[in-house]
């Protein structure tokens, strides 16, 4: 069976539930792309920020920083080049770089979410009309009830919640492994944070001292 013929039996809900799922195929790849291009390792990457600022070499601290377009880099950026700011103002500069990498990193997800929610409903809303369009049929029927059709014509039905779950599936798993990126990212991004404000205030001591 070809899967245009399936597409077809399917009736208007499968071609709804194939809509949403390239929509949802789109934001994964848009989002797997995106999160490979702004993850980084982040306890490298601290390490060699730290050697960098112990040795007072801002030169090569904000060229590390730019070496790549990762989370951590963009908020490790903008804590060096506003690295004479006071502190309170760092922190709050650092909080807004952090708010706005973890917006730039959930940007999708409510769309994935809501194909995962709703690729079930239509295909339960295909099956529905299936059979009740198969039921219509037999009662219209004069003559005795073919059960082979009635089967058949069920069988065909229940393909839109098929592919619904086919559909819905994927998407709650992928969201789910979003999310846990999601969570890692933040506590990467605090964590760089709280290291910046960490170094600021050692190397103001060393300064002062």
């Amino acid at each position: 069976m070809e899967f245009i013929d399936v597409i077809k039996m399917g009736g208007p809900s499968m071609y709804a539930i194939l809509a949403v799922s390239i929509v949802g195929l789109a934001v994964v790849l848009e989002r797997i792309w995106f999160y490979a291009k702004s993850w980084t390792n982040p306890e490298l990457l601290e390490r060699k920020l730290r050697e960098l600022l112990y040795k007072g070499d801002a030169e090569a601290a904000a060229s590390l920083v730019r070496e790549k377009e990762s989370s951590l880099h963009r908020l490790f950026r903008a804590a060096i080049d506003h690295w004479l700011a006071p502190p309170e103002a760092l922190k709050m500069l650092l909080e807004q770089e952090v708010r706005h990498e973890l917006y730039r990193w959930e940007k999708g997800l409510t769309l994935l979410s809501t194909v995962a929610r709703v690729t079930p409903l239509l295909g339960l809303l295909g099956t529905v009309l299936g059979i009740v369009d198969v039921f219509r049929s037999v009662a219209e029927s004069e003559g005795p009830t073919n059960m082979a059709l009635l089967a058949s014509g069920i069988w065909e039905a229940l393909l839109t919640t098929v592919a619904g779950l086919a559909v819905a599936i994927p998407a709650v798993l992928c969201y789910s492994w979003f999310s846990s990126k999601i969570d890692a990212l933040e506590e990467s991004l605090w964590r760089g944070s709280d290291f910046i404000l960490r170094e600021k205030m050692l190397r103001g001591r060393t300064e002062h001292d």
